[in-house]
């Protein structure tokens, strides 16, 4: 029985296509795995292989799902390593035990190079490729932000609003409070999680670190990550009920000015 529920998930599971380079995403699209529900295992800056579950649904007994990584260095990894499931139990162990899940990774280098090549020389001092990809990212999600905020309100409704300057907490609670929900859409998250690396990137002075650098210090960081963390498990699961206090989430932006976000976001 073992044997045949094996076949059956393999068969289900989507081929990956070409492997992709270092430092770029791959993707598994509707992986049934069997059991509980898996997570992400927690990971930090040395993290060789970066994943990230987007999507979830159940499949009869099991969870189908979608996952983007991407490596720092070129080989073979096992997807199980970076898992875990929600209920704590072994991942290995028993009738529902996940397979190996092997994932390619190759080099950019030509074949016989242990090192790139020197970069030229800099004629001028200008935006990295990043930055540029952060300020065009954080336009578009200011400009999702502004169609979400004024979208089916009434007139007299804005108009009041006008009256009294808005904080960043009253403009980000509509949203924290469907992602709570959970039923703010993928491109929202993304655009809404974006923005708050952007805010504090610039807020704590990391412009210099690499981005996953970043994020792995906002996660420890007592104002930041407490609303990036809770985004990521309602991700996962939608709050059905557990108390959360969302004033308190939304306590640090409670001084502070829509339009910071949007300076942030426009000086890299």
């Amino acid at each position: 029985m073992r044997v045949l529920a094996l076949v059956a998930m393999l068969a289900l599971a989507p081929s990956q296509g070409d492997a992709p380079a270092v430092g770029r995403t791959g993707e598994l699209r509707d992986l049934v795995l069997p059991g509980g529900e898996l997570q992400v295992r927690p990971g930090d800056s040395l993290t060789p292989l970066v994943v990230r579950i987007t999507a979830v649904r159940p499949h009869g007994d099991r969870f189908r799902y979608d996952v983007e990584y991407w490596a720092r260095e070129p080989g073979t990894y096992d997807l199980r390593d970076y898992l875990r499931r929600a209920d704590g139990t072994a991942l290995d162990e028993g009738p529902d035990a996940v397979p190996e899940i092997p994932l390619e990774v190759r080099s950019l280098l030509p074949a016989g190079r242990v090192l790139p090549n020197e970069p030229p020389p800099s004629t001028g001092r200008g935006f990295g490729g990043y930055t540029r990809l952060l300020v065009a990212a954080g336009v578009a999600w200011i400009a999702g932000l502004v169609w979400i905020l004024l979208a089916g309100r009434r007139r007299a409704a804005v108009a009041a609003e006008v009256a009294r300057p808005r904080t960043l907490a009253e403009v980000l609670r509509p949203l924290v409070e469907r992602a709570r929900a959970g039923t703010l859409s993928t491109s929202e998250r993304s655009r809404l999680e974006l923005g708050l690396v952007a805010l504090w990137r610039r807020r704590l002075g990391l412009e210099g670190e690499r981005p996953d650098a970043v994020v792995a210090r906002l996660r420890a960081h007592p104002e930041a990550g407490p609303l990036l963390e809770r985004l990521e498990a309602w991700l996962h699961r939608p709050d059905a009920g557990d108390a959360v206090d969302v004033e308190a989430l939304l306590a640090p932006y409670r001084d502070l000015a829509p339009e910071s976000l949007e300076r942030a976001l426009a000086q890299g």
